[in-house]
């Protein structure tokens, strides 16, 4: 008896049926910049209509199984990203996204936006215009706005126009122990970062300095959170701390700088992070470093990189806010269906570090 071919094979796998009793999930995969993406487009329960900020409410309360099945072992793993698909609650925008990670749900994502803005365009989902295909999202942080490039039927460079942006605090100072005093500056990009430069505690932000930065990472964290709560003027549900991000010198010609971000639960961003370059931009706006529309590159902790520009200026907001624009590159990684048998012991989920 022959082994079957290919062919067979393949054949063989999409006849397979699960078990009726186990739960199907319809997922596609893509990347931005290294930082992946899981895009839930079937099996999720149904959500109640609303705007993108009480829908994350509600998933934090009844969704958790769905996320910790898909981002945490067997199916996913520590730094695993994920975003739940759903229709918009109004004409303005084209869907709601709810992005997730090892920890919760997310209040905003750029790399997510990018990624599921792609990810849209080529399943039809939203309908690809050539030269450009404008969009909105909602998020849970508020409506972002998307630019992606079409040219022959093919989805190129995306961008988008994040939500406002602002500095909470410049050269706070914390005394963290195992570390030692600490500098950082508090900034709101969609979600809030610790921004700290690396050199100034001795450490480079470089892959094999990972475990040491996300050590230091937690220790900041904690600290600077309760120092200088974040306050967020208009919504309560996004006044946390979402993550600390290391800075320092960008290592390619002609690129701004590099980030080390760590979110979440010790989960590392293989992208620049772009909440965290908005938030960035905030603050080289607030220094006097980065003028109204001047673009710059900034690196990952892999080489990876986004571009981000501050499209405009908000006066009338309190506080005072930028709007940044952030663009970088998205491949698609593969397209499954998920499996949660019954049965199975471990079938929502379990992280080991």
């Amino acid at each position: 008896m022959s082994f079957p071919d290919a062919h067979l094979r393949h054949r063989a796998a999409l006849a397979w049926q699960p078990t009726p009793n186990a739960r199907r999930i319809t997922t596609f995969d893509a990347h931005a910049e290294g930082e992946p993406l899981r895009v839930v487009l079937a099996g999720a329960p149904e959500l109640p209509a609303a705007r993108a900020s009480a829908q994350r409410l509600y998933a934090q309360d009844h969704l958790e199984p769905l996320r910790r099945a898909l981002m945490w072992e067997p199916r996913g793993h520590a730094d695993m990203y994920g975003c739940l698909v759903l229709p918009p609650s109004d004409a303005t925008a084209a869907a709601s996204v709810l992005f997730m990670h090892n920890e919760g749900w997310s209040t905003m994502c750029g790399h997510g936006v990018l990624a599921v803005s792609r990810v849209l365009l080529e399943l039809g989902l939203v309908r690809a215009l050539e030269p450009e295909t404008r969009f909105t999202l909602d998020t849970p942080a508020g409506y972002v706005h998307v630019t992606a490039a079409v040219h022959q039927g093919a989805v190129g460079s995306i961008r988008f126009v994040n939500v406002g942006s602002w500095v909470q605090a410049l050269d706070a100072e914390v005394e963290v122990d195992g570390i030692g005093p600490v500098r950082f500056d508090l900034a709101f990009g969609g979600a809030y970062y610790a921004f700290v430069e690396g050199a100034s505690l001795g450490v480079e932000l470089e892959p094999a300095q990972v475990t040491t930065l996300i050590d230091m990472a937690r220790r900041i964290k904690a600290v600077a959170a309760e120092a200088v709560p974040p306050r967020h003027p208009t919504d309560a549900s996004l006044s946390f701390l979402y993550g600390v991000i290391f800075t320092g010198p960008a290592k390619g010609a002609g690129h701004h700088s590099r980030h080390v971000c760590v979110f979440a639960d010790g989960e590392v961003d293989r992208s620049p992070t772009g909440t965290g370059v908005s938030a960035r931009a905030a603050i080289l706006h607030a220094r006097g470093d980065l003028p109204t529309g001047e673009e710059v590159v900034i690196e990952s902790i892999i080489g990876s990189r986004f571009t981000v520009r501050i499209a405009a200026t908000r006066d009338d907001t309190t506080p005072r806010s930028v709007i940044p624009e952030v663009g970088g590159r998205v491949a698609i990684t593969g397209r499954s269906e998920w499996f949660v048998e019954a049965d199975d012991p471990v079938g929502e989920g379990f992280l080991l570090r």
